[in-house]
């Protein structure tokens, strides 16, 4: 059987599973009707369009002054406010939504097959990472298949519309390949050109993002495909999603059977979903009709068919799905996907802590790392660079992250017009390993990379009574500083322990929809601040730690990150007379939240005095820096600056340092000329 042949037999299947759904969801296709027809623009939940909303302004899709515009006229309820900022982001778009959406056409490709001598067209795939291809598994279905394929990027026509000469790549499925009959999709890894650069650095790739808030019912949806195998096509603005089910979305669009495999987008060009097939007219039976009201028969075409509506996988679904692939699996190309895929395996996505048992103690550490001193005269022998890591480093080497955290500074050094310094000057006190093994003596350390059905919240959720309280009175108030919308519940059942899981695992994700870091990224940081805050013995393990490798006397310039802002300020407590000057910068931290400042040996929000001088630099999508600024909730002055990170790194401390107002300040103290 070719590949085509099967190609058309599992596509019959899949549109046949999505009429069933179609229909099962006709009730609630017409409630939204009804909706509309009463003047409700976007008929979805209260916590839906809250999410959207904030999503569109946390990441100035709508222009502030509009959004404003659209709310001060007149009192509001909430619901209302989140439909006028929705419909100022459906009618009115920047200039930058049409470059943008070129940008995106530009990683969709037309997936073409070998068969019989001839190249057939099968269907569209699009780059999700600079190396993989998504696409249908209808499409693609397994790795033979896909070893007689390949892909077509710019198969299109310029805007003279003369046709443009396309780039053919292969694919090579023994490198990756994943597939989901169910879900309807395949990853497939592009083998490189000619040039030998991994495709996404050609054409650009999606980053695709497993948070809520990308689309509610209502909005338009965006679709790129190659229909029927044609050059590129764009269905665009007259479109709307109708229903979203736990896995797969239906809206309205023009589509054509080529175009199996192509992303579908919100109007920030942002992947909401894979479409996979479109929705047919069925009768009482459940049997296709064509267009002329007959049944439809396999050889009348896909022409033939009267097509209502169209269905795609949701992109959150397919991450969820990959996410629970064995670790090996998400390790290789799954984790260049980005932060917000809760894929990455950078600091600023999902950390990979080893499981408790893996963890030896201090008596049978083979290879145990310690802190780092600088070499003696650096920065005239009387100011020091003291980097203050945060969570999860352990099992790292400390030159490494020295290094790493000097690079970012030098970046910003170079910004603000300063020279770079040596990462053989700076003071790094690593605690990554000493802060594992104290939690681990009195609780599991959490093991993320194995799949399970808890979410972030609960899995990672400390096991001792008085470090979940700590937990969840962080996640509840950063949940609260984000203005999550309050559900009315009676009082009775609000103490009911189902009801506060519920409640907790509701808080995190809303902190994920607002911010730029996923749900595991958060639990994993707020996990490890409420260990150290809770248990006596774990902070005194890690201020010990940290206390073997700082300088004996003089000017300290104490740079910490994350956790490291709470030890850090703990610390100053234990100095020696000594070392009494500290000109300190705090980024990404969570001193701002009054769960943790109570805590605090400082005794509470003030600066200490030692510290002469205080910059905090926090960025508004890091929900660890939720807290933040400062200055209005410590006594003592202090700066705050708000940087703007990147999206998929907006908790990272080298994208914090390359900041030349950070960078600067910290140049400043030493002198730099």
């Amino acid at each position: 059987m070719g590949a085509t042949q099967r190609t058309g037999q599992e596509h019959v299947r899949q549109v046949a599973a999505a009429a069933e759904r179609y229909r099962a969801t006709s009730d609630a296709r017409r409630a939204m009707e009804r909706q509309q027809d009463a003047g409700v623009s976007f008929p979805d939940s209260r916590q839906a369009l809250a999410a959207r909303a904030a999503r569109l302004l946390d990441r100035h899709a709508v222009p502030a002054a509009m959004a404003v515009e659209a709310v001060r006229a007149e009192p509001l309820a909430a619901p209302e406010a989140y439909e006028r900022i929705l419909g100022v982001s459906k009618e009115l778009q920047a200039w930058s939504f049409l470059p943008r959406g070129a940008r995106a056409a530009r990683t969709v490709a037309r997936i073409s097959v070998r068969e019989n001598g001839r190249e057939l067209p099968l269907g569209t795939g699009f780059l999700v990472s600079p190396h993989l291809l998504m696409t249908n598994h209808h499409v693609l279905a397994d790795a033979e298949a896909a070893r007689d394929c390949f892909v077509e990027f710019d198969a299109q026509v310029t805007i003279d519309n003369t046709p443009q000469p396309p780039t053919r790549l292969g694919l090579d499925p023994d490198a990756f390949f994943v597939a989901d009959e169910r879900l309807d999709f395949t990853l497939v890894l592009v083998a490189p050109g000619p040039d030998a650069l991994p495709p996404g650095e050609t054409f650009g790739w999606n980053r695709l993002s497993a948070q809520p808030g990308k689309l509610v019912i209502g909005e338009p949806v965006n679709v790129i495909g190659h229909p029927m195998g044609r050059l590129k096509e764009i269905a665009v603005r007259d479109n709307m999603l109708q229903v979203r089910l736990d896995d797969f979305l239906h809206y309205q669009t023009d589509t054509e059977p080529g175009n199996s495999g192509s992303p579908v987008f919100n109007d920030q060009w942002e992947v909401v979903a894979l479409h996979h097939s479109g929705v047919p007219k069925t009768d009482d039976q459940g049997r296709l009709l064509r267009k002329d009201g007959q049944v439809w028969q396999p050889g009348d075409g896909d022409d033939a068919v009267e097509w209502v509506s169209n269905e795609g996988v949701r992109i959150s679904s397919i991450l969820r799905h990959l996410a629970q692939l064995p670790p090996g699996t998400r390790s290789g190309p799954l984790s260049e996907m980005g932060a917000e895929s809760g894929l990455s395996l950078t600091e600023s996505a999902v950390p990979a802590p080893a499981p408790a048992a893996a963890v030896p103690g201090p008596a049978t550490t083979a290879v145990a790392h310690t802190g780092l001193r600088a070499r003696d005269g650096a920065f005239g022998g009387r100011r020091h660079l003291v980097f203050l890591h945060g969570r999860s480093q352990e099992h790292k080497h400390p030159d490494m992250l020295r290094g790493e955290w000097t690079a970012g500074l030098n970046q910003g050094l170079v910004r603000a017009g300063l020279p770079p310094v040596d990462p053989a000057d700076a003071w790094f006190p690593y605690y990554g390993d000493r802060l594992v093994q104290a939690v681990s003596a009195h609780e599991a350390v959490p093991h993320v990379t194995e799949a399970t059905s808890l979410s972030p919240a609960e899995a990672l959720a400390p096991a001792s009574p008085t470090a979940r309280a700590v937990y969840e009175e962080m996640i509840s108030e950063a949940a609260v500083r984000w203005n999550i919308p309050q559900e009315r519940q009676p009082e009775v059942e609000r103490i009911a322990r189902g009801d506060i899981v519920k409640g907790l695992r509701r808080q995190l994700s809303w902190l994920a929809a607002r911010s730029d870091l996923d749900a595991w990224a958060i639990a994993l940081t707020l996990h490890d601040v409420a260990a150290y805050l809770d248990d006596r013995r774990v902070r005194d393990a890690v201020l010990d730690c940290v206390l073997e490798t700082l300088p004996e006397e003089g000017e300290v310039i104490l740079v910490s990150h994350s956790l490291g802002t709470v030890v850090g300020m703990d610390l100053t407590t234990r100095l020696s007379p000594a070392l009494r000057t500290i000109h300190l910068t705090t980024v990404g931290s969570p001193l701002g939240l009054d769960s943790v400042f109570k805590r605090l040996l400082i005794g509470g929000p003030k600066r200490p005095e030692a510290v002469v001088d205080w910059l905090n630099a926090w960025s508004p999508s890091d929900a660890v820096a939720i807290g933040c600024p400062l200055a209005d909730d410590w006594s003592g002055a202090l700066s705050d600056v708000a940087v703007i990170n990147a999206r998929d790194r907006a908790h990272n401390i080298v994208e914090y340092l390359s900041h030349p107002e950070v960078a600067g300040e910290i140049g400043h103290h030493l002198e730099l000329r």
